[in-house]
């Protein structure tokens, strides 16, 4: 009778752990849904400019927070048409915020919905003394009309402030991105659209 007894707690058991293996087989961890989303009227104010010095606070963007914020924690941040990135050292200007983080950009020409892989590590740059990890203006100007018009086919990879990754593209330099700015159109307010990758992957 005990041996009996014994077998069948012993035969229990397995039947427990077994159910529990394979509970724990079946679960699975779902990807990280990511979503495309729009910053509009992005106030990106300066003074000085046409010959003067400029000044200012920058006005510092976390990607993984989609906000505005006064701490360390910025991916870019924008000052009338200079974007900065944080990551590198000072460039030089005027009241620039201090970088503590990695951060760096890759320019991708296409279209964002093509931009699906995070591009070679090597072509990534930072800031530096006198030099800008967005490299080449982000617009083109019409010397006529005094339009400032983001490049079409441009898209950003950033690579965040803690190791992370965004693309983003600008959409409008004026408020409320209208779609043919003109001489009365206020500028400094950017609308762009970006997609973050929070995981550890090379794709978006």
């Amino acid at each position: 009778m005990n041996t009996k007894l014994i077998q069948l707690s012993i035969f229990s058991l397995f039947i427990f752990f077994t159910s529990c293996t394979n509970d724990d087989d079946a679960v699975t961890v779902t990807p990280v849904s990511l979503e495309t989303k729009t910053v509009t009227n992005l106030y990106a104010p300066q003074t000085g400019g046409q010959g003067q010095p400029t000044a200012g606070a920058f006005t510092k963007f976390s990607f993984s927070e989609n906000q505005i914020v006064a701490s360390d924690n910025w991916d870019i941040a924008f000052r009338g048409t200079t974007l900065i990135v944080n990551g590198g050292e000072a460039i030089g200007l005027t009241d620039e915020p201090t970088r503590t983080g990695d951060g760096a950009v890759s320019k991708v020409v296409g279209t964002f919905n093509t931009v699906t892989t995070i591009p070679d590590a090597a072509s990534f740059a930072q800031d530096g003394s006198g030099t800008y990890a967005f490299a080449e203006p982000w617009y083109d100007y019409n010397g006529t009309t005094h339009i400032i018009t983001p490049k079409a086919g441009t898209i950003y990879v950033v690579k965040t402030h803690d190791g992370k990754y965004a693309k983003f593209e600008i959409l409008s330099y004026y408020q409320d991105a209208p779609a043919n700015p003109d001489m009365t159109s206020v500028s400094r307010y950017y609308t762009f659209k970006f997609v973050y990758q929070p995981n550890n992957t090379t794709h978006f």
